[in-house]
């Protein structure tokens, strides 16, 4: 898995084993992208695959507080490529949209970077934080996510 990583970098990320035993759970950390209320912020997160990886997609968890409304209060990503392959039996998603065994962690951290820049509020999964990007943007949700960033960079190297 990180052999691609290695040929292929990606700004915005990195990514590598917590453990060097367990080849299953890796640390990201995900610098805010530029132009983004999330600029300047260093998040660590935790991707954890499935025994039966590429076929199951991995789980993401934000380790690091971030106020967003695709990332649930426990911080758990919910985005569509980490979304189990198939049909989406609420018919939102299109199956290409969901989990493929094609995807690598360089694929996810593209998307997750992208959801940072272009949040999508009609499938929350922090409903409140949906609900502020939507009615005041650039009011209490600007002022929290600052938050997490400011928070973000004190405990980024911890």
């Amino acid at each position: 898995m990180s052999v691609e990583l290695n040929k292929n970098p990606v700004e915005g990320f990195s990514a590598g084993l917590i453990d060097d035993n367990d080849l299953y759970r890796w640390e990201v950390l995900i610098i805010g992208p530029p132009d983004t209320l999330y600029e300047g912020g260093v998040f660590k997160a935790h991707l954890t695959f499935p025994k039966d990886y590429p076929l199951r997609p991995p789980k993401m968890k934000f380790i690091t507080e971030i106020w967003h409304p695709n990332v649930d209060k426990n911080g758990d990503v919910c985005i569509s490529i980490l979304h189990e392959p198939g049909e989406d039996k609420y018919g939102y998603e299109k199956p290409e949209e969901r989990w493929l065994p094609i995807h690598t962690v360089e694929t996810i951290m593209i998307s997750v970077i992208s959801m940072l820049a272009d949040p999508n509020g009609d499938s929350p999964a922090n409903v409140d934080a949906a609900k502020e990007w939507r009615e005041d943007r650039n009011g209490e949700f600007k002022r929290k996510v600052a938050r997490c960033v400011r928070k973000s960079q004190e405990t980024a190297f911890e």
